[in-house]
């Protein structure tokens, strides 16, 4: 049974990890005015924020085409691969639409609604992946487990500043404004596999950040303690710390992963954004 993970680039590992669980990956587009560069390949998210800072727009995102995945798929097709594929949820991209119209003429590509983004996506990957390394299941199988355990995913973040959802038309003016002379930092949450906006939090990032740990691990309160992600676009070092130190205290994941967004979520919050992602359907039955 010869089975390959892939996922697009906005799911937001990093390489080691990419490696560790065999995902190969196909990067979304980035368009920075009139040049375009590919997602974790030759634009970093610092490219972004300097390209912000001075033309004080945001750049062009976009999924690949039919054709590039066609073309990203077929030499596992023809070595005689299934291919179980992950990306960015069907609300927030065409990436997954695109897919679509690719597998419905390939029975051998299984395609995963993540219903979310960023390491939200790639931890169902790396679950895929280590259910194909166990040799107990199929292609079709995991896949299936995976469509289930989308439904359970915890994606959030915590966004320091709110020019980026301001200029990509995700606020207002008055409420970017306000939120960013008070001080207020909103928390994004994934729901039913769109962005919208939680608990707002007022102080220091670092202490706003400890706290929206605490309420998401207490309103999202049964998880899969197999690991948690935290993905940041950029952090500080106290950011980090406090993350960490946070969910050292709660003390239940057995891995603690830290990974940097890519260019394509950056784009849309900004610097200083840091999330948790997690499973919240349990610690049992899944493998």
């Amino acid at each position: 049974m010869k089975i390959q993970i892939t996922a697009d680039s906005t799911c937001d590992l990093s390489q080691e990890l990419y490696d560790k669980y065999n995902i190969k990956v196909i990067p979304f587009i980035v368009t920075l005015g009139e040049q375009s560069f590919y997602d974790g390949q030759n634009i970093k998210p610092e490219d972004i924020f300097n390209y912000f800072d001075k033309n004080k727009e945001l750049p062009k995102t976009g999924a690949r085409s039919p054709e590039d995945l066609k073309d990203f798929f077929e030499p596992f097709l023809k070595n005689g691969y299934e291919v179980i594929h992950f990306g960015i949820g069907s609300k927030l991209s065409s990436g997954y639409a695109n897919c679509e119209l690719v597998a419905n003429q390939n029975d051998k590509i299984h395609l995963v609604n993540t219903k979310t983004l960023s390491s939200g996506s790639g931890l169902l990957a790396m679950y895929a992946s280590e259910l194909a390394q166990s040799g107990k299941y199929s292609a079709s199988e995991i896949a299936e487990k995976c469509r289930k355990r989308a439904d359970y995913h915890q994606s959030s973040f915590i966004v320091e500043r709110l020019n980026y959802l301001y200029k990509g038309g995700r606020c207002s003016m008055l409420s970017m404004l306000g939120a960013n002379l008070l001080g207020i930092k909103p928390c994004l949450q994934l729901k039913d596999g769109e962005i919208k906006v939680g608990k707002k939090y007022l102080g220091p990032t670092p202490n706003c950040l400890r706290k929206y740990i605490q309420d998401e691990l207490k309103t999202y309160n049964n998880p899969d303690h197999t690991r948690i992600m935290v993905t940041y676009s950029t952090a500080t070092p106290k950011m980090l710390e406090v993350a960490k130190l946070t969910l050292q205290e709660y003390g239940k994941f057995k891995e603690i992963l830290f990974t940097q967004a890519g260019s394509v979520i950056s784009s849309h919050c900004g610097e200083n954004t840091l999330g948790i992602l997690y499973l919240n359907d349990g610690d049992d039955n899944h493998y």
